[in-house]
């Protein structure tokens, strides 16, 4: 059973009750899928009610981020996109009676894996874009409040913020020519720094036995997904775009890692503080 805990909330009822909702539908699958012999029956009912559920969710989040002018939505409608093109494209695998339960169980966790992986890497930022680019005069420096107490914790999340910053003035340099090779440099840098700041502070979770790291690595594999799925291999077809993508690009890393920040990993240093728990 795939369950729909507090830490995939985004804050947006409409939203939170209908990413419930496609919950239950996989999990209702999951159980009808033990109790029938006709696997076929519940795989054609599946695909029926999930394509018209999440059709009407992802349209109703898509108005939600128009209305509000999300500059995210491009990239939420192609994710959407994906999500529908599967249960389009699924073929139920009818040689055996096995082979069927195999093939909707696949197709289950597949839709699963996919709505964890969004909603923590995409859905949680709807509406926090602008409000994140607003608070500061320079949105890319890291400052006291993003502090959580632990210098390991701290240390990292300002080279983090370092990467980031000098991405987003190469992205800007208007005058400097050849500049796409040291972005994509960066951007690996960012992704090895980030994956190894994880490790780290899943390190520090688990010797601390913080009780809410199953979250916090849920959140940190979305994140690394995203950041791997980027490819700036075919930028040179994107002529005129390359700009405005690698801007969207670069606030949107800055806008998660701030949002992540603030709402998960200053928790971490309030624990340490409330249980006495020094570093080591």
């Amino acid at each position: 059973m795939y369950k729909f805990t507090d830490d995939y909330l985004i804050g947006i009822d409409e939203i939170d009750n209908e990413h419930r909702r496609l919950f239950q539908m996989i999990n209702e699958a999951i159980d009808l899928s033990k109790e029938s012999s006709d696997i076929s029956v519940i795989s054609k009912n599946l695909v029926s009610g999930l394509k018209n559920y999440a059709a009407t969710h992802f349209a109703h989040e898509e108005a939600y981020m128009e209305h509000i002018h999300d500059p995210e939505l491009p990239i939420q409608k192609k994710e959407h996109e994906a999500f529908t093109k599967k249960i389009n494209t699924f073929a139920l695998d009818t040689s055996s009676p096995e082979a069927a339960r195999q093939s909707l169980n696949d197709l289950l966790a597949y839709l699963a894996r996919w709505l964890y992986r969004h909603i923590l890497s995409s859905d949680t930022m709807i509406g926090k874009m602008s409000s994140i680019s607003a608070d500061e005069e320079d949105p890319f420096a890291f400052c006291e409040k993003y502090k959580t107490g632990v210098e390991l914790i701290d240390t990292e999340h300002r080279r983090l913020f370092e990467i980031i910053h000098d991405t987003n003035d190469l992205i800007h340099a208007e005058l400097l020519h050849d500049k796409y090779d040291e972005i994509m440099h960066l951007l690996v840098e960012l992704k090895d720094y980030t994956e190894f700041h994880f490790r780290d502070e899943e390190n520090l979770m688990e010797r601390i036995h913080y009780p809410e790291i199953s979250a916090q690595k849920r959140a940190h594999t979305a994140f690394v997904e995203r950041l791997v799925e980027v490819d700036l291999t075919d930028l040179d077809e994107m002529d005129d775009n390359q700009q405005e993508y690698l801007i969207d690009l670069i606030n949107f890393l800055s806008g998660w890692l701030i949002n992540h920040i603030l709402g998960s990993d200053k928790k971490i240093g309030e624990y340490m503080r409330e249980h006495g728990i020094k570093e080591e």
